[in-house]
């Protein structure tokens, strides 16, 4: 496996996951308002979960390859809005080749706001942060949208899994 099979497919599926839960959220009693839903007072809204994972690919790609990305500031306002931004985000990296991306044993430095900085393997990056951190979002998304009441479960999560079924029990 290559740094683009363990990254770029895996978002890409999931972002296409996330943008049918919100189309289920939509249908929802609360509806847009689910963006501001929130599982405990000291975390982000569904709309501030939602701008980080949506812009954690980009960035993932940027560290990843010689594109630059401009990750959006504002949380978007509407669930449609949201599912017009990861269709975005699936469409840029719809356009990134295997090629382009760094040799896996690369040095990727990563500093966070709190002064903290990570050096590690474009490899230990993929797999240790990037993905983790975008899964953290996309659990937390599934997680309020699940508490505030939109019909979801374990098959709105890993719809992909569908593919690989052989045998179903009968009755």
């Amino acid at each position: 496996m290559t740094l683009f099979d363990d990254a770029v497919p895996v978002y890409r599926r999931s972002l296409t996951t996330l943008s049918a839960m919100l189309t289920k959220a939509e249908a929802h009693v609360s509806g847009d308002a689910l963006l501001d839903a929130k599982l405990a007072d000291d975390m982000h809204p569904l709309a501030v979960q939602l701008r980080f994972l949506s812009n954690q690919p980009g960035v993932a790609i940027e560290r990843l390859t010689n594109r630059t990305f401009t990750s959006r500031n504002d949380a978007e306002t509407t669930l449609a809005s949201a599912r017009s931004v990861l269709a975005e985000m699936d469409d840029y990296l719809g356009g990134v080749s295997a090629d382009e991306l760094i040799d896996a044993a690369t040095t990727i430095v990563v500093a966070i706001p709190n002064g903290i900085e990570f050096t590690m393997t474009a490899e230990q990056y993929v797999r240790d942060w990037s993905l983790p951190n975008f899964y953290f979002h996309l659990s937390m998304a599934y997680a309020i949208l699940r508490h505030a009441g939109v019909p979801l479960g374990k098959a709105d999560f890993v719809p992909h899994m569908n593919r690989y079924v052989t045998r179903m029990p009968t009755s």
